[in-house]
């Protein structure tokens, strides 16, 4: 089963995949005249501040306010790709896959920015009088009933990749790092991990909010700042860093010693994958959150929603890529181009421990350590609204609790299970997500330009000109 699941996500997850995800990025990019570019500090000051409301406005509607909602798809987003993917791309694709995996995430800001739009537009109200959107409503109210089979599709791709890449994969990964650094047994931290999560995800979307926006800014402060300790240590390779990235973008890295070397397309094939599994632009997970945002215009929250995009990528994953360039950790060879004296031959997350390890000694291992703890204690966190996200649409808002049971099952179970055919199968299901949403958001581009050109050329004005009452 295994040979098989692995063909299918090759398949999956080949070039036609990377060119539509690409291409779509690309087009709405022109469609919307690179608004990811030109309003990129506008939505930052609507992610970060309180807006007071119009005199004339009615009370913004949602269940929780933009920074929450932000800092909840962020919980979700930044997680242990963002360690360990990126060491993986540059041990495959050099210096330059950092290059397309910026292209990637400043495409993908459009393609974000698309997603929470319609996600917003055609949200509903489920049975608890809470807001639920995401692409099966998109597909379904804004590409009619003829196409619900894919809605239908994508939430059940989506409630089971919740259980794999957003959960079990988490938990095993935590384990591991708890049993390695800690000599915590894997079972006791399942249990732990088990009742923490069910908490949690019991006191609903406000509690889960409520932690998100407690544990992303601390990971952020914890594994940001370590990485730019290491840089400001190291400050004179930053600039060789950067002409590393800049250079071998366009240039294959030559072989040395018993180095094979890297050929351009593995650069750009690494950049793009691991970029698009870092910041999740294009497979609609952000969507499923956005509409629960508290917001007067479906245009404002989606230029929160890309904010965290060039959070994930353009920050968090430069961070990681600038480590591992600094360091030399990235040379499988041990210095054949850095000049850096070791011989690694790890990946992934063991790599980065190794490099901040390389850098500040044992504090550099226990930060990428806590790093991976809290990283993946919010992405199970995170990704459980998803997955209930979806549930309730195929099951019409029946069976919650169920749903809850069996997510707590699985990070338990995540922790002490080998999760090969797990991570096949939630590879898979992400794929299949993805293709019904990129499908709306290229059927669906006359929405959303007309939903943009709406905001900025008639609302925004009309609110900038009216007084504004103060907040109750």
């Amino acid at each position: 089963m295994l040979d098989v699941l692995d063909k299918i996500n090759s398949f999956l997850w080949g070039t036609p995949s990377l060119v539509l995800l690409f291409g779509t990025g690309l087009f709405l990019t022109f469609m919307l005249k690179g608004l990811q570019f030109r309003k990129l500090m506008y939505a930052f000051k609507l992610a970060f501040t309180k807006e007071k409301p119009s005199a004339s406005s009615d009370q913004s509607e949602g269940d929780i306010s933009n920074f929450k909602t932000l800092m909840t798809a962020l919980s979700a987003t930044i997680g242990n790709g963002n360690i360990a993917g990126v060491a993986t791309a540059l041990t495959i694709g050099g210096p330059g896959a950092i290059f397309w995996m910026w292209i990637v995430g400043l495409l993908g800001m459009a393609t974000k920015y698309a997603e929470a739009l319609l996600a917003m537009k055609y949200r509903v109200k489920n049975k608890n009088g809470e807001y639920s959107g995401g692409p099966m409503y998109y597909v379904e109210k804004g590409l009619g009933s003829k196409w619900k089979w894919l809605a239908v599709a994508f939430a059940l791709f989506g409630a089971f990749a919740a259980l794999g890449i957003g959960n079990s994969v988490q938990s095993n990964t935590i384990a591991d790092v708890m049993s390695t650094s800690f000599h915590i047994d894997n079972l006791v931290t399942g249990i732990v991990l088990a009742v923490l999560t069910g908490l949690i995800i019991f006191g609903g979307i406000q509690r889960i909010s409520t932690v998100a926006s407690f544990f992303v800014p601390v990971m952020a402060f914890l594994y940001i700042g370590g990485s730019l300790l290491i840089i400001v240590l190291n400050y004179d390779m930053i600039i060789p860093a950067f002409k590393m990235i800049f250079f071998y973008a366009f240039n294959p890295v030559a072989a040395a010693g018993g180095f094979t070397g890297i050929i351009i397309s593995e650069a750009i094939r690494s950049g793009v994958s691991r970029g698009i599994f870092s910041n999740e632009a294009g497979l609609g997970t952000a969507a499923l959150i956005a509409g629960n945002a508290k917001t007067d215009h479906p245009v404002k929250q989606a230029l929160v929603a890309m904010t965290g995009t060039f959070i994930v990528t353009i920050v968090v994953c430069t961070m990681t890529g600038l480590v591992l360039l600094i360091t030399g950790f990235w040379d499988p060879t041990g210095g054949a181009i850095s000049g850096v004296e070791h011989a690694p031959s790890l990946d992934g997350g063991a790599l980065t421990s190794a490099a901040f390890g390389h850098a500040l000694g044992v504090v550099g291992e226990y930060i990428v350590s806590f790093s991976v703890i809290f990283f993946g204690f919010s992405t199970i966190v995170g990704w459980y609204m998803y997955g209930e996200k979806c549930f309730e649409y195929i099951t019409n808002y029946r069976f919650a609790n169920s749903y809850r049971l069996i997510y707590i099952f699985a990070t338990g179970l995540g922790a002490v299970a080998n999760l090969n055919l797990v991570w096949a199968f939630a590879d898979m299901s992400n794929a299949l997500m993805m293709i019904p949403n990129l499908i709306a958001l290229l059927l669906l581009y006359k929405v959303i330009a007309s939903e943009t050109n709406h905001y900025f050329n008639e609302y925004l004005p009309m609110m900038e000109a009216q007084p504004k009452r103060k907040a109750s």
